[in-house]
């Protein structure tokens, strides 16, 4: 297992390929400020350029995933003209980079996860939530307006209807009310979520990094464009995956009827 690192707000280990990045504000349900938006940026961008780190999973410390944005120090912020607007734009930044981070990233949900830390959710690839997780936005609860892309992202997961109830009510689902929607992907047991998060990482970590960067990077342009243009992708992403050497590691591996190994090129 690699070290541990440790700030204020963010916890992070490695092993097996496997980043693990923690929010840890327990005391306020990891509530998101400036510190842990910029430390979750970091530590995205030292996963991004370690080759040994194929999946990253997200999770929280506590009894909760995230409660959002942190409404103390935002009241705060607020009181300044614009004086909220570079935070949400950061948060917006890193929403962002997590949808298209070339790695898959896997939200292992613990407890509450609403607002920015529903956002967070909705970035990533795989939603495993634990029985006793709660989820929504509830954004409307306090008259607050999301700036991390639910409005785009919720209604692609689980329909624009169910989008406007679960925005206008500012409700939250259960775990298995969350599955049935489709907003997370499977439920666990609380003590097997990690474990569970973690087999499915090292699944996705024994692929070839390269296609499935590739891979995400095409599902995620199919969503924005007509079926003809993505369709032009596909090929054109096919033609230039021909000449990676993971490719013909695999075809090799195949033939000699042995285990692959990737390199990710």
């Amino acid at each position: 297992m690699e070290p541990i690192r440790h700030s204020d707000e963010l916890h992070e280990s490695a092993m097996d390929g496997v980043l693990t990045l923690t929010l840890s504000r327990p005391a306020a349900l990891n509530a998101l400020t400036p510190e842990l938006v910029d430390s979750l940026g970091s530590a995205l961008g030292r996963g991004l350029d370690d080759a040994a780190v194929r999946v990253v999973v997200l999770t929280g410390a506590g009894r909760g995933f995230c409660a959002g944005v942190d409404l103390k120090a935002t009241e705060l912020r607020s009181a300044v003209p614009r004086g909220n607007v570079a935070f949400i734009a950061a948060l917006g930044s890193l929403v962002q980079r997590i949808a298209s981070y070339p790695k898959p990233v896997i939200a292992a949900v613990n407890g509450i996860a609403v607002a920015g830390g529903l956002e967070l959710v909705l970035a990533c690839d795989q939603v495993i939530a634990a029985q006793s997780a709660r989820l929504g936005d509830a954004h409307a609860n306090y008259a607050m307006f999301p700036g991390a892309g639910a409005t785009v992202r919720l209604p692609r997961r689980i329909g624009l209807a169910k989008a406007k109830y679960l925005m206008f009510s500012g409700a939250l689902w259960s775990a298995d009310e969350s599955l049935q929607a489709g907003l997370v992907d499977q439920v666990v047991p609380d003590e097997e979520l990690l474990p569970v998060a973690r087999r499915l990482a090292a699944l996705f970590a024994g692929k070839s990094p390269l296609v499935i960067a590739r891979m995400k990077e095409a599902l995620g342009d199919s969503l924005h464009q007509p079926p003809e243009i993505g369709l032009r992708r596909e090929r054109d992403l096919n033609e230039l995956h021909a000449m990676s050497a993971d490719r013909r590691e695999g075809l090799a591996a195949f033939r000699e009827k042995r285990a692959p190994q990737f390199s990710g090129t």
